[in-house]
């Protein structure tokens, strides 16, 4: 989880002047009505940053009745040309969207994002927006029992850990559980269109925020204009089947990231058989379980630590040189900042935790006989441990959640203006076959594949051949022509990164968009 506030001060500068274009009739949003008040909260990276409220009932099916709050962030149009709002959501569920239009409107370029209203916005139960969900403050303060469990009574400690999260959100949120789901957030994104004065929205989603687009596209297919889906989640697996394939891919990525250190054996000296990397890891594993470094990074803490580096190659570099010192110096001061970095979980990491499990346990049936999980992930781990206990654990609460389970919406959509779908075919949050799968769920979308990327989010982070088509379809509606077989564009990987010494060449030292990118999409979804 990281700090959204940092983050919002190291975007990149925001749209500014006046974009001469044409205007389209046809493509342009009915105006705004005065329906939000938008509030200038600019800062130094973004200075016509806005912020507004807006009201949405907690039942929809009562919408005279609860209200809950929803924060709204927004960098408006200057261009003659208006296209409308354009909402985007980097996913979770949990994630916070406030810092993603600051970040969006900066990263396209001007001539596009400035015929946009550029909308970010807190989902129901997320950061800003009120009430905000912790159902168990300090969850995952150090040192956890290890993930993998050793005996029955290692499988207890743990089972009883998630069982207690599950009962305290059930005491601590019983009237706003049964409203925790993605139909009901989608239908939040309708009471947003209707504040900005808008017959139809645009909207771009990242990793589970894919999900949340799929859903409000079937539940309002005439009031989508465009529609951008980024590292896709397969509808058909949620949400315990898409765990589980999570679990494999993951496993692959962690082998592709001791690949890339033996490949550097002369920066790391880990060796230069990846096997043997990866054996050198585990034995760390070992060793931080039985001492956990700084009393801080035990085994569950490297997981979570060593795990953003599935979602994002461009964290290999400070990972290896954690890895080296432990390994190599029985230096933990490097493994310990890595924790800090990426597996240490504050006081949103907590609400977005809970969050997750709440849309994610009420969204789609759980199974409720734990012999079922156990041995499911057994079945895994024996072929693919790196995640599959973890994963396991982090998704448990599902088997005792205090709120019946929804049935998951069929996302199937022919009612639709063509949708532009991205997808990486090594990516492990996201894998590429669920890609695929929404694809074909979609009649009339496009899916523009990174051949040989690993990474989840791929538009916006670099990659200049998805990014053209990603403002083709954002400027003009273009997409591609319909290809033979799963993709209908192909665009080469992102290229590894190098290494770096630490020393002299801090990652922050140079720009680097997939980190700006991750770091608001977080680590889980």
């Amino acid at each position: 989880m990281t700090n959204r506030s940092v983050l919002l001060c190291a975007l990149g500068a925001t749209v500014a002047g006046l974009v001469t274009a044409t205007p389209a009739a046809a493509d342009t949003a009915t105006p705004r009505a005065a329906a939000l008040a938008w509030k200038d909260c600019g800062t130094k990276a973004s200075p016509t940053l806005q912020c507004a409220t807006v009201r949405s009932p907690l039942d929809h099916d009562d919408p005279a009745g609860r209200q809950v709050t929803l924060a709204l962030t927004r960098v408006p149009h200057t261009s003659k040309t208006f296209q409308g709002p354009l909402l985007v959501n980097p996913g979770g569920p949990g994630g916070s969207g406030l810092s993603m239009a600051p970040f969006v409107a900066a990263s396209l370029p001007k001539a596009v994002a400035s015929q946009y209203d550029v909308i970010g916005f807190d989902p129901r139960g997320v950061g800003k927006s009120r009430p905000a969900l912790d159902c168990l403050p300090g969850y995952f303060d150090p040192v956890r029992p290890d993930p993998v469990p050793q005996s029955l009574g290692g499988e207890r400690v743990n089972r009883n850990r998630a069982r207690d999260f599950a009962a305290a959100c059930g005491e601590k949120y019983p009237d706003l559980l049964p409203y925790m789901d993605t139909v009901s957030a989608a239908k939040d994104l309708d009471v947003i269109r209707r504040a900005t004065g808008s017959r139809q929205l645009n909207y771009f989603g990242y990793s589970y925020g894919t999900y949340l687009g799929a859903v409000y596209a079937k539940l309002f297919p005439d009031r989508v204009r465009r529609l951008v889906l980024d590292s896709n989640v397969d509808p058909e697996g949620v949400w315990y089947e898409d765990n589980l394939t999570q679990d494999y891919a993951f496993d692959t990525r962690h082998k592709a990231f001791a690949a890339w250190v033996a490949k550097y054996d002369a920066t790391y000296h880990l060796g230069g058989d990846p096997a043997k990397v990866e054996a050198a890891w585990y034995r760390m594993r070992d060793a931080v379980k039985k001492s956990p470094a700084g009393k801080k990074v035990g085994a569950g803490e490297l997981d979570d630590t060593f795990l953003p580096g599935g979602y994002y190659n461009g964290y290999w570099p400070v990972l290896a040189e954690a890895f080296a010192a432990y390994a190599n110096d029985k230096d933990e001061k490097p493994l310990v900042a890595a924790f800090e970095r990426f597996g240490a979980v504050d006081a949103d990491g907590d609400n977005g935790y809970s969050v997750y499990t709440a849309v994610q346990c009420r969204d789609a049936d759980w199974p409720r006989d734990w012999n079922t999980w156990r041995n499911d992930t057994w079945r895994v781990h024996a072929k693919a441990p790196f995640m599959a206990w973890g994963n396991t654990w982090y998704n448990a609460p599902c088997a005792d959640w205090p709120v019946e389970p929804l049935n998951p919406v069929r996302v199937s959509n022919h009612a639709l203006p063509p949708a532009l779908l991205f997808q990486a075919t090594e990516d492990a949050a996201t894998p590429y076959e669920g890609g695929v799968t929404l694809h074909r769920k979609l009649r009339g979308s496009r899916l523009v594949v990174e051949q040989g990327g690993g990474n989840h989010g791929v538009t916006l982070s670099g990659n200049a051949c998805l990014d053209r088509y990603l403002t083709d379809y954002l400027a003009k509606g273009t997409v591609p022509r319909t290809g033979r077989g799963d993709a209908d564009a192909v665009c080469a990987k992102t290229p590894d990164p190098k290494p770096e010494n630490a020393k002299s060449a801090r990652p922050a030292a140079r720009p680097d968009p997939g980190g700006t990118l991750h770091g608001l999409l977080g680590f889980r979804g």
